[in-house]
């Protein structure tokens, strides 16, 4: 069989997706042909707070944060780098606005699916329906991670996991977002990474 014809910059996006199945190449041409590539500069909002997100989208270069703000403070929550994919699930699935932006802290390109044309797949593509479980599953296992690790681990622990799955965060990211995605202050971030070692 002939090799599917897309975008080689997808290559990436593919190999991630074999993480979690393995594509037929119809299913890949199909989802090839709904991807838009779009780039933003740094500081571009993906999601803006009350707004219902429907897209999701696939990082090739840069990063992005997902934050609220409370008692007039941004809070980070998450933070999306390279090969991973940054979304709102909650708003995507269930139509409705969410409180977090979505915001690009470095000029990023990205790779965007609607949602619209996700449904299609989903009811045109017994494939790409399954992936799509999966990978609604392994996003909610990372957010009850994220809670876990909040609320259960300590500072040192945060910081060595993430130090461990993202490494050049703390080079790429602000050090106030840092701390605040890891739950802890500026302060408490520093006299870490001051005798921190792997």
């Amino acid at each position: 069989m002939q090799a599917p014809i897309y975008d080689p910059h997808l290559n990436d996006f593919f190999d991630v997706i074999k993480t979690f199945i393995t594509l037929s190449a119809d299913s890949k041409l199909a989802m090839a042909g709904v991807l838009k590539k779009v780039s933003f500069p740094k500081g571009h909002h993906l999601l803006e707070a009350g707004s219902v997100c429907r897209h999701v989208y696939f990082i090739e270069k840069g990063l992005t944060r997902t934050y609220y703000t409370k008692d007039g403070k941004d809070v980070t929550d998450w933070i999306s780098v390279e090969k991973t994919f940054a979304t709102s699930i909650v708003s995507f699935i269930t139509g409705m606005p969410d409180i977090r932006s979505i915001e690009l802290l470095e000029p990023t390109v990205l790779w965007t699916i609607g949602h619209d044309d996700l449904q299609r797949l989903y009811d045109e593509n017994h494939e790409i329906e399954r992936f799509g479980r999966l990978l609604v599953s392994y996003g909610l296992v990372q957010l009850q991670q994220r809670f876990d690790d909040l609320h259960f681990a300590t500072a040192r622990e945060r910081y060595r996991k993430l130090m461990e799955q993202m490494p050049s965060i703390v080079q790429r990211v602000p050090l106030g977002m840092v701390a605040s995605y890891l739950g802890i202050t500026p302060e408490t971030l520093s006299r870490i990474r001051a005798d921190y070692t792997f």
